[in-house]
């Protein structure tokens, strides 16, 4: 697995957002929030992934997209660290839950936590 996010990597069915709410299962690593859901992708990939920043909790767009952007490309220098031999397909949702603003390291440090408590959780169900 290459340290890509391509366009069929991302995340954007509607029907299966709505899914991943109402069916997936969640890990918290506080300022993430990982839902996820075990499926089978028709392209062949076998992550795609979604990220979200609360409008409620940034008023502008600028900040908003600022983490959206970091969280994109945090996810895309670890994905395959942890998911190089992974044998499910999922759908991934990353929320940041914090009011405060953040940085790369901060993130990379967060989603590395999140990362391998879902890698625990996924394991032993």
């Amino acid at each position: 697995m290459r340290f890509k996010y391509s366009k069929k990597d991302k995340l954007k069915s509607k029907k299966l957002i709505e899914q991943l709410f109402t069916e997936g299962q969640a890990v918290t690593v506080f300022p993430l929030k990982l839902i996820y859901i075990k499926t089978n992708f028709e392209d062949g990939s076998q992550f795609k992934t979604g990220v979200s920043v609360s409008k409620r909790l940034h008023k502008t767009a600028v900040n908003r997209n600022k983490i959206k952007r970091l969280l994109r490309e945090v996810y895309r220098y670890n994905k395959p660290l942890y998911f190089n031999n992974s044998s499910g397909s999922y759908a991934f949702m990353i929320l940041y839950l914090s009011k405060d603003g953040t940085t790369f390291d901060k993130l990379n440090n967060s989603i590395k936590l999140l990362f391998t408590k879902f890698i625990d959780k996924t394991s032993s169900s």
